[in-house]
């Protein structure tokens, strides 16, 4: 989801950046930097970045100044952490802008409902499956990769559908026709998405993933 800076006033635009500002120093400041330091680690991280700058790059408009592409936010946390998803999404976020994929302005209400708010969802799911119900494989998949990952990008378009309402000055009968007939659609292909990405990684490849341990998740289960 990608939103123009045109929909929004100089004053709403500036608050988002503030908020998001904040949360990013906080990312900086907070990220464990070490794990980079494994050729590895940086390489699958940067590989990541990569392949969601190129889904990112896939669109379809819902209405001017709104345009609609896959997330992966929960894929991305729950492989590097909240920290680094923030750092990573707002470095695909910058890349997509400057390939002339929306505007500047549109950065920081974008960056709020399309990184801030899917990466923290993701976190606090996982802490709360993490404390609530026994650390199994098929429910980490399941509630953290499928389930977490459809909930979270309805989340995320049902934000963004308040911002236009309250924010951009989108009367509720333009978004009726334009926007809420397609936000059912979106749970499926993100919950897909990043379902199977993780599924497969946690089988194939546990160590790419920061919140998966075979310990916790497998042995003597």
């Amino acid at each position: 989801m990608q939103l123009s800076g045109e929909l929004f006033g100089v004053d709403f635009v500036m608050a988002c950046g503030i908020a998001y500002g904040a949360a990013l120093v906080a990312a900086v400041r907070h990220a464990p930097w070490h794990k980079l330091r494994d050729g590895r680690n940086s390489s699958v991280f940067f590989g990541v970045l990569t392949a969601m700058l190129l889904l990112w790059s896939l669109r379809a408009e819902m209405m001017t100044g709104v345009a609609f592409h896959l997330l992966a936010m929960t894929l991305l946390t729950l492989m590097v952490g909240w920290c680094f998803a923030v750092i990573g999404g707002s470095l695909v976020l910058a890349g997509v802008t400057l390939a002339g994929f929306g505007d500047w302005a549109g950065v920081p209400p974008t960056a709020l409902v399309a990184i801030l708010l899917p990466a923290s969802l993701t976190w606090i799911v996982l802490l709360l499956a993490r404390a609530w119900l026994p650390r199994n494989f098929f429910i980490y998949v399941l509630l953290n990769g499928f389930l977490a990952a459809g909930l979270i990008a309805l989340c995320a378009a049902y934000s963004v559908s308040l911002l236009l309402l309250y924010a951009a000055q989108v009367t509720p009968e333009s978004l009726d026709y334009n926007y809420y007939p397609w936000i059912p659609m979106m749970f499926f292909p993100e919950a897909m998405l990043n379902g199977w990405a993780i599924t497969i990684l946690v089988i194939y490849k546990p160590a790419w993933v920061f919140s998966f341990s075979d310990e916790e998740y497998l042995h003597g289960k």
